[in-house]
């Protein structure tokens, strides 16, 4: 049984790993043009996604990684350019639909799943951040009765980090279009410099290895 020290530790390293209020920006930017009940639907299913794949991670991370002969640094960079592909995306895309007539964009059921599992699920909530906590806490908190604390921290920070999403679809309403717009291009720049850091850390941890 893991002391209430581990258990709290564990429980402030996967919040801040995890980032929900950080989240919720770049959520309104990446679920431009959707009603309440379609990012509803992103933010449910991109939480269990991201809660599944941090609770793999946290029972058998270890094994998965070194059984695909994957380390956390080479994670860490293709997580990065994965997110600056979806930064320049933001920043560039949008530009040109402008020019086109003010017209709601048309939001399918494969838009809507493909939005919730990349970029919202996997890189942004269940993170190379996030999966690395996961997998170094499992090393803390071993044996079963560990790890199944572990996969309870896990789903109450993702329960925090879905209704974090949900209220940040009322945010939305204040913006207007004009804020939409300039919200999201900054969030691409700043996404985009988010993404250069971890690729960077990421090589220097090859280099180093």
């Amino acid at each position: 049984m893991p002391s209430y020290d581990a258990l709290f530790n564990a429980l402030v390293t996967m919040l801040v790993t995890i980032d929900p209020p950080g989240l919720a920006p770049l959520f309104l930017a990446v679920t431009a043009g959707m009603n309440r009940a379609e990012r509803t639907q992103v933010a449910a299913r991109s939480s269990i996604i991201a809660f599944f794949t941090l609770a793999l991670f946290a029972v058998a991370g270890a094994a998965i990684l070194a059984l695909f002969g994957i380390t956390l640094p080479a994670f860490r960079v293709a997580g990065g350019l994965l997110l600056f592909y979806i930064a320049f995306e933001m920043i560039f895309e949008r530009r040109q639909e402008r020019h086109e007539k003010s017209a709601e964009r048309a939001i399918t059921t494969d838009m809507i799943r493909n939005v919730a599992a990349f970029p919202l699920a996997i890189p942004l909530i269940a993170g190379p951040g996030a999966i690395s906590a996961s997998v170094l806490l499992s090393g803390t908190m071993p044996g079963p009765t560990g790890h199944a604390m572990l996969v309870a921290i896990i789903a109450l920070c993702i329960g925090i980090t879905f209704l974090v999403l949900l209220l940040a679809e009322r945010v939305d309403r204040f913006l207007g279009e004009t804020g939409r717009s300039i919200l999201t291009r900054l969030l691409g720049v700043i996404l985009a410099a988010l993404a250069v850091q971890f690729v960077a850390d990421g090589i220097k941890a090859l280099m180093a290895a």
